[in-house]
C-alpha cells in the first residue's frame, strides 16, 4: 500500500471518529445509495428511477401530474423530465395528457414498470440488509427510530423510499 493511500485511510478513520453528524449521515447514505444504485443499474434503471416507480405504484388511483410528482419527491422539473424520459423509453412508464390541464402530463406506471418495481423492492431490501449487516437487529431498529425522530414527517410526501 503506497503512502498516499495510507494517508487517505488515516484521514478517513479520523473522520469516522468525528462528531459531525452531517458528515457521518452523508457518508452512510452515500454508501447505501451506491450499493442500491448498482443493483438498480443491473436491472436497467437507477435508484431514482425505482423511487419514481415506487411513488407511482403507491399512489395508483390518485395520479400525480409530472410536476406534482417531482414536488412530492423533492426532484426539480428538469431532473424529473429526464427520469421520466428514461423510464418511458424503457417501457416502464407512459405519460398521458392531464384532462384538467392540456399542458400537463400524468405519468402512469406500466405492467412492466410494476413488475420491475416489485422485483427491485425485494432486491434493494437485500442490499440494505447487507449494508446494515454490521448492526444487530436491535441496532438497526434503533437507527431507524432515531432517523425518524429527526426527519420532519409532517412535510414528507410521495414515496417511502
Amino acid at each position: 500500500m503506497d503512502e498516499t493511500v495510507k494517508a487517505v485511510d488515516a484521514v478517513t478513520q479520523q473522520c469516522l471518529q468525528h462528531s459531525d453528524v452531517n458528515w457521518l449521515i452523508n457518508r452512510a447514505a452515500h454508501g447505501l445509495r451506491e450499493a442500491m444504485d448498482a443493483e438498480a443499474s443491473a436491472h436497467g434503471t437507477s435508484i431514482r428511477g425505482h423511487i419514481v416507480l415506487t411513488a407511482l405504484v403507491q399512489n395508483d388511483g390518485r395520479p400525480y401530474s409530472q410536476l406534482a410528482l417531482g414536488h412530492a419527491l423533492g426532484v426539480d422539473k428538469t431532473t424529473m423530465t429526464a427520469l421520466l424520459d428514461k423510464l418511458e423509453r424503457s417501457g416502464l412508464v407512459v405519460r398521458t395528457p392531464d384532462p384538467n390541464d392540456r399542458r400537463a402530463r400524468i405519468p402512469v406506471v406500466t405492467e412492466a414498470g410494476r413488475e420491475l418495481q416489485a422485483k427491485l423492492y425485494d432486491l434493494l431490501k437485500a442490499v440494505e440488509a447487507r449494508v446494515l449487516d454490521p448492526l444487530s437487529p436491535d441496532e438497526r431498529e434503533t437507527l431507524r427510530s432515531l432517523l425518524r425522530k429527526i426527519i420532519p414527517m409532517e412535510h414528507v410526501e410521495g414515496s417511502c423510499m
